[in-house]
């Protein structure tokens, strides 16, 4: 597969206080009630309800987040027992967890939509909301680690990583604009002649329909399809989760590819691969 680039930018600490009765109070007089119910006890028991208080499924993704991404960074991948933990996390996470809905009238525009619930300097976090037949151009994720969870609807994932250490022998690579003899559309071979892109070998790593629920995604640096495309079969709804988060001054650019079929160039000799 041959692809071109294109550069875009884009506890509560609490004390826990132990409230006890001392002991029966003794007095000399029958007659005198004793109180034993005051507002220091009532203060305590509401500390204890608040204690009880379930962690909502957002709030347990971003504490979460803030372990595995801790020293997150260019090309660093969290560790396997991270990696399960957060990928657990986002198993049980549903779409009422962000009040979201298939039947909410946004999914049936026309527009891709972006919900960004946090970013920070080492993760970022987001759901990105597609309608039918919305398309999010093949693109990477340069030096990242990427959870996508599909929160509804029905998605074909298109996924490619880079090629390497293929044996191979290349001559001059056709001319970009013989590849519209085969199909290709003509305004592609049009801006490939203008920006005199470069070629590289991808393998195709996933291209299967996705339909929630479903397990979470995780793409790496160099491996499980850092490369992708989402394309809506219905209205749907994914939540990305990256780390590091993408950073101009940091490198971290996100690119946008072209693809074409290994069978559209010649010039190349491949052996078995």
């Amino acid at each position: 597969m041959g692809t071109e680039t294109n550069v875009g930018d884009n506890t509560v600490k609490g004390r826990s206080e132990l409230v006890k009765q001392k002991g029966q109070t003794q007095n000399s007089s029958p007659n005198t009630r004793v109180n034993t119910t005051n507002s220091r006890g009532k203060k305590g028991r509401g500390r204890q309800r608040k204690k009880t208080v379930a962690m909502s499924p957002v709030q347990r993704l971003y504490d979460t987040c803030k372990e595995v991404f801790a020293h997150s960074g260019t090309g660093v991948v969290p560790c396997s027992e991270n990696i399960e933990k957060l990928k657990a996390v986002l198993d049980d996470i549903k779409p009422i967890d962000f009040g979201l809905s298939p039947e909410m009238p946004y999914s049936r525009t026309q527009a891709i939509g972006y919900i960004r619930v946090r970013e920070c300097e080492k993760f970022s976090i987001g759901i990105f909301r597609l309608p039918p037949s919305g398309v999010i151009p093949l693109h990477n994720h340069p030096g990242m680690t990427v959870f996508s969870k599909l929160l509804f609807g029905t998605m074909h994932i298109k996924s490619y990583d880079w090629v390497v250490d293929v044996p191979c022998t290349t001559s001059d690579l056709s001319n970009p604009s013989e590849v519209n003899q085969s199909g290709g559309p003509q305004s592609q071979v049009r801006q490939l002649n203008v920006l005199q892109p470069e070629f590289r070998l991808a393998r195709v790593k996933v291209d299967s329909d996705f339909i929630a629920p479903c397990d979470t995604s995780i793409l790496y640096p160099a491996d499980g399809g850092n490369m992708h495309r989402f394309t809506a079969k219905t209205a749907c709804a994914v939540l990305d989760v990256l780390g590091p988060p993408y950073n101009a001054e940091e490198d971290r650019h996100c690119t946008y590819y072209y693809d074409f079929p290994y069978s559209k160039f010649s010039g190349i000799l491949m052996q078995s691969w």
